[in-house]
């Protein structure tokens, strides 16, 4: 299998291609083949931008109409037919149902766009500069995104200074006693504090890069709250665990929640074609016209996938699907916390955005390794690396996760039997950085699957 073409010709900043040294070619639901015809399933999907599965029929089918009738495919904000049927679609089978009432502006295409458009709009409302963002937070690869993300490398990025960013710690953060929303509620009354009121609050509901870690209902409620009592416009950023991916459409609705802006991106398509939205409280659309632009923000293709998406949602078998299938993906994940104690330290994430806290990210390294050559893709997250994210999509059958599940516990186990040696110092640390080192000074690319 030639993949000689990639290293003489693709930048070095290229990072999957290195995970996954091969070289695939067709893809159907949870699984995807390679040019070998090597079947591999995929708990991975585009880093969430896949929830609805490779090749959905129920998606691609009016696409494919879309495009052999010579339709239009750009048109910047212009009004077309696609964007008419998408966004009434959007109202009556996601909105509607769930007493939610947004305008909804299209910016550029990528997740990092909505976001922001979205902190540029709270700080256009409110007249403010500062926004409070959280410990392992990301948000994207653009100048406003990656200075309201958490992770020192992530800020790095761009070379350049990034101010009005008040950093506070995330519900559960260091040993999950310290009540987070209080200390923001105390410091935002009090004069003393020396922290200003900022524009925004923006936060993950589930930190996905950040760890998998999971905001609690009630925090949520309060950061909710505490943005009402003090005038701060409230963003939840759900890029990544939005569309499904939680097993309700939006992430947030668990807590019962009503965000003053909502960003959504990657799954937002239903079919990996770019399309990004910010959902705006009718009051906060102070925008002028023509005032936040972006040229392709008007991909009628996406528009049509996006509308078929959004129908699956009405049929009234499709959501007890997920939810059943999110139970299954759990127990799994339990078992294999049991299972492998002196490896798993806990089980994170919620309904089908889930992640497996190991003990050593030199674990998650081999897990990894294994899982590929035995035919299943995962990804690893977390500021230490030490995560196993299982994506699987949304609509993944039985057979196919079952499947996933049984590759990687066969990697897990593999690595309890001294396949890889355990990292035990310094030394062994280095080395095995170093062994490894394909994954990890490429880390930026998978980030910036985001933006």
């Amino acid at each position: 299998m030639n993949i000689d073409v990639f290293s003489a010709h693709e930048s070095n900043v290229r990072r999957y291609g290195r995970s996954f040294p091969t070289v695939f070619t067709r893809a159907l639901g949870a699984t995807i083949w390679d040019e070998s015809g090597k079947s591999y399933i995929d708990f991975l999907v585009g880093s969430g931008a896949l929830n609805y599965g490779h090749n959905n029929p129920n998606i691609l089918a009016p696409a494919i109409d879309y495009l052999a009738g010579g339709n239009i495919l750009l048109s910047l904000d212009m009004h077309t037919a696609a964007k008419r049927e998408f966004i009434e679609v959007f109202v009556d089978t996601i909105l509607k149902p769930r007493g939610l009432s947004y305008k909804m502006q299209f910016p550029g295409p990528t997740g990092t766009s909505a976001n922001e458009a979205a902190l540029a709009l709270a700080r256009k409302y409110t007249g403010r500069s500062s926004v409070m963002a959280f410990t392992n937070a990301f948000h994207g690869m653009s100048l406003g995104s990656l200075a309201v993300s958490g992770s020192a490398s992530t800020r790095e990025l761009g070379g350049v200074a990034r101010h009005d960013v008040i950093r506070v710690p995330y519900d559960g953060y260091a040993n999950g006693a310290f009540d987070s929303a209080s200390y923001i509620d105390y410091v935002l009354g009090d004069p003393g504090s020396g922290i200003e009121k900022p524009a925004a609050i923006i936060l993950e509901t589930i930190q996905a890069e950040g760890g998998m870690n999971t905001a609690s209902a009630r925090w949520l409620t309060d950061i909710q709250r505490i943005c009402r009592d003090h005038g701060i416009v409230f963003i939840v950023d759900d890029i990544q665990a939005g569309a499904g991916r939680t097993g309700d459409f939006f992430s947030f609705e668990f807590a019962k929640i009503k965000p003053d802006i909502v960003c959504l991106s990657k799954s937002l398509s239903g079919s990996g074609n770019p399309l990004s939205m910010v959902l705006i409280r009718p009051d906060l659309d102070v925008w002028k016209p023509g005032e936040h632009s972006g040229t392709f923000r008007g991909n009628n293709l996406a528009f049509v996938t996006a509308g078929a998406m959004c129908k699956m949602w009405s049929d009234t078998k499709f959501t007890p699907g997920v939810e059943r299938t999110a139970a299954k993906l759990q127990r799994h994940l339990d078992d294999l916390v049991a299972k492998f104690p002196n490896c798993i330290e806990e089980k994170r994430g919620r309904g089908l955005m889930a992640g497996l806290k190991c003990r050593s990210h030199a674990i998650v390294d081999r897990a990894h390794d294994i899982a590929f050559a035995n035919g299943l893709l995962i990804e690893s997250s977390g500021p230490n690396r030490d995560v196993i994210k299982v994506l699987p999509p949304i609509t993944i059958t039985d057979d196919e996760l079952d499947r996933g599940i049984t590759i990687l516990t066969q990697a897990i186990q593999e690595y309890v039997n001294g396949n890889c040696p355990a990292v035990s110092s310094a030394s062994d640390l280095a080395s095995h950085d170093q062994r490894t080192n394909r994954r990890d000074q490429n880390w930026g690319d998978h980030l910036s699957s985001k933006g």
